[in-house]
């Protein structure tokens, strides 16, 4: 474990037990079988970083009250609802090294528990009796919804544009971090000021999260990641490593990454061949570095904060993200 992990988990611990605890005792479902298949995807090792944004990001703004761990569920429990519906709409088969819930339990039951799970997100979120946090949960939701629509419009698209892409990726992932940040500034009726610093560090956070996430299906391998090797390229996901690819290689290689692209059945060492590809042409290296800059967009955005051991804790998270399977 790297010094940096340990140094954040030092800060942060006491929050993600409240977390967890909070996670738990708020999801009240009236059936077991709700229970089961929600607790498979929430329980199942996921670093609660959204949640975790959301309590510091209330505390960066001097928030003394006490629903911020409660509050903190309702986008873990959105995340947990896009994860159960995306691994059904993309047929993937690991989620964070297990079995996904749509192959234990069936379609059906996949989708209503995510559906549940959205539900309980938007109770959590009216209980502020915020108009404006309801509002903005409610707005996230559409975004999200509207990201995943549009990859699936380009899904094996070789010709999708890296701009597109990036707007693909702010809807479906950059702006659930920008909100786990940007309401708990609501949360803390912290000045206009404040609530646009932490929605610009959430939204490049997340930029960069999203395409560490996309690079490291090219990097690392399934135990590592918790997801088979090459399972963005099989669902047909054009991401920035593999977009800058295409632009960068010599005619020969480029004509055979297309007839890769076109067959989801590739084997691992044609698979193996992409990746060495993408890192000899200098394409996961662009990857890398368009996720850099998006991590000082965001670690500048905080300027605004006086020094604190939270600001200094959302500053680590922040570089945590480019190496956080490590």
């Amino acid at each position: 474990m790297s010094d940096l992990k340990l140094r954040i988990l030092k800060a942060v611990q006491p929050d993600l037990d409240a977390i967890e605890t909070a996670l738990a005792g708020n999801l009240n479902p009236h059936l077991d079988l709700v229970r089961e298949v929600a607790g498979h995807i929430l329980f199942s090792g996921g670093k609660r970083l959204r949640p975790l944004l959301m309590v510091l990001s209330a505390r960066v703004c001097g928030y003394t009250g006490d629903y911020d761990k409660t509050f903190s569920t309702a986008l873990e429990y959105l995340h947990a609802a896009t994860l159960l519906h995306d691994d059904l709409v993309d047929g993937a088969s690991l989620r964070r090294g297990k079995p996904v819930a749509y192959l234990k339990w069936g379609n059906s039951i996949a989708v209503l528990v995510g559906d549940f799970l959205l539900a309980r997100a938007l109770s959590v979120s009216a209980a502020t009796g915020s108009a404006k946090i309801v509002q903005i949960l409610a707005e996230l939701t559409e975004q999200m919804s509207q990201g995943e629509v549009h990859q699936l419009m380009r899904k094996g698209d070789i010709h999708l544009a890296e701009s597109e892409y990036l707007e693909v990726i702010r809807r479906k992932t950059a702006v659930l971090f920008e909100t786990a940040c940007r309401v708990s500034a609501v949360l803390a009726n912290a000045p206009e000021e404040r609530e646009s610093a932490l929605a610009s560090y959430g939204v490049n956070l997340g930029m960069a999260f999203q395409i560490a996430d996309d690079l490291f299906d090219y990097t690392l391998e399934t135990a590592q990641f918790g997801k088979d090797a090459g399972a963005d390229l099989r669902e047909g996901k054009m991401t920035l490593p593999l977009i800058h690819g295409l632009q960068q290689a010599r005619a020969a290689d480029r004509e055979w990454m297309v007839s890769l692209i076109e067959n989801p059945h590739f084997s691992t060492e044609d698979f193996r061949k992409l990746a060495g590809l993408l890192q000899a042409s200098g394409a996961a290296r662009y990857a890398e570095q368009s996720a850099e800059k998006y991590i000082l967009k965001a670690k500048t955005a905080l300027s605004v904060f006086p020094h604190s051991a939270t600001l200094e804790t959302l500053i680590d998270i922040a570089d945590y993200a480019l190496h956080r399977p490590a």
